[in-house]
């Protein structure tokens, strides 16, 4: 009786707890997770303004008989009567570039049923993943894993950095290879076949369903999770057994979904890993961009050396910043720092630019309030330790370029910047400041 009356929350930590305590525990009964409770839990979460998939059915349309709609979900589920839908494929601007960005949409059933899904298999792989993987974690971001590039350039004997690019990682998933890595954990043949029917799904653009035979669903909140499970067994656990273990120098992997940088003390130990990491991705099907992959001498030393043989110091993007060596303030201490990739930066100005232009019949106070989020998001995240210069950059041509389309909007040259002070002050945007300290703790 007791297990009857555990909400799904309490079976998660119960199956979570297992999983962390027994590495080698497949789990065979899970699929009675994909009840009611949790689905409704996965409706509340959902976005209330998402666009809808295939069916056209929006949150607020699925909520006028949600009570009715979940037990026919629920009913469909258990009789396995559930058959994804093919994602809907839209193209969307992309921002400094005259290609388009392409975007998955699933319909509102498979956005809940992959909810579930995700809180279920992560409850189990949360145990199971590496430290340094940081992307679509719980308590996981971006700057984690920056700060922890950071401590180890700056704290540890890394000479030399791998720097790798996974081409096209989504869409080249081997999706039998996939099954039979969750397969490790999940004896239970009806999670196994749900998933299956999701990478089956396949895409529809303009009316035509095409079928998706490698690849993660697209759009899907299950995608970036199946990949973090495809690149735990074929890159994190294999980095750990097979390259780390045999090193004699210092060896890190930092990786965020598909973008990972590796730090080696020792250059032979470097140029060992990323010969061998070309020929392991291969396996499962996955290849790198050999223009973006590269060994480069990078800390401590690399500038003297860089100097001394009259070469420029190496730098490296990741996660949208451009790193380089540098010193601390009074000179005294190696620092490397970090700036706004310039590719990044151009796009997000003309990102800018363009939705001012598209939007610039809208009431002036709307204007303001928009381009104050704008500026929020943007500082929020590339405000990091280092990257004052970039900010106030940005912060200055989005305020030129604002003043430059408010002025279009009357008789050429009749709106003087005094008037724009004053809107300003009537509608103040945000100052630029460093909202992420990624300074090393260890000193």
């Amino acid at each position: 009786m007791h297990s009857n009356v555990e909400s799904v929350p309490t079976k998660l930590q119960r199956i979570a707890k297992k999983a962390s305590t027994d590495k080698d525990c497949q789990f065979t009964s899970l699929y009675h997770l994909m009840n009611k409770e949790l689905l409704l839990e996965c409706f509340t979460g959902l976005k209330g303004k998402a666009a809808s998939g295939i069916d056209n059915i929006t949150k607020e349309k699925y909520a006028i008989n949600l009570e009715a709609n979940l037990d026919n979900l629920v009913e469909r589920l258990h009789k396995m009567a559930y058959k994804p839908q093919p994602v809907l494929r839209i193209y969307i601007p992309k921002a400094g570039s005259q290609r388009k960005r392409p975007l998955g949409i699933p319909t509102l059933e498979d956005k809940l049923v992959q909810a579930g899904l995700v809180k279920i298999l992560q409850a189990i792989y949360e145990q199971d993943f590496l430290n340094d993987s940081y992307g679509f974690r719980p308590l996981r971001s971006c700057h984690d894993a920056l700060r922890a590039l950071s401590e180890t350039v700056e704290n540890q004997p890394v000479h030399y950095i791998v720097e790798a690019d996974i081409k096209g990682f989504f869409d080249n998933v081997n999706q039998d290879q996939l099954i039979q890595f969750i397969s490790h954990r999940i004896a239970d043949k009806r999670i196994l076949r749900l998933i299956q029917r999701f990478l089956k799904a396949g895409i529809q653009e303009d009316g035509q369903h095409k079928a998706s035979e490698t690849g993660t669903p697209q759009g899907g909140v299950i995608s970036p999770l199946l990949a973090n499970i495809y690149l735990h067994y074929t890159l994190d656990l294999w980095f750990k057994k097979c390259i780390k273990s045999k090193c004699k120098g210092y060896a890190r992997l930092i990786r965020y979904a598909d973008d990972y940088v590796v730090c080696f003390q020792i250059e032979a130990e470097a140029k060992h890993f990323k010969e061998a990491m070309e020929t392991r991705l291969k396996q499962f099907n996955l290849e790198v961009a050999p223009e973006k992959t590269k060994l480069f001498k990078f800390g401590k030393f690399a500038q003297s050396k860089a100097k001394a043989s009259g070469e420029r110091p190496a730098t490296f993007d990741f996660l949208g910043f451009t790193h380089y060596n540098s010193r601390s303030r009074d000179g005294k201490r190696y620092r490397m720092k970090r700036k706004t990739v310039s590719k990044r930066f151009t796009a997000k100005v003309v990102g800018y630019k363009e939705w001012l232009k598209a939007n610039r019949t809208l009431p002036t106070k709307q204007i303001m309030k928009t381009t104050a989020a704008k500026l929020r998001g943007h500082f929020a995240y590339y405000g990091v330790t280092d990257n004052s210069k970039s900010l106030q950059s940005f912060a200055y041509w989005v305020t030129q370029t604002l003043y430059k389309w408010l002025n279009r909007r009357g008789k050429r040259g009749c709106y003087t910047w005094e008037k724009f002070t004053k809107l300003l002050k009537l509608y103040p945007l945000p100052n630029p400041r460093i909202t992420v300290n990624l300074l090393s703790t260890s000193r």
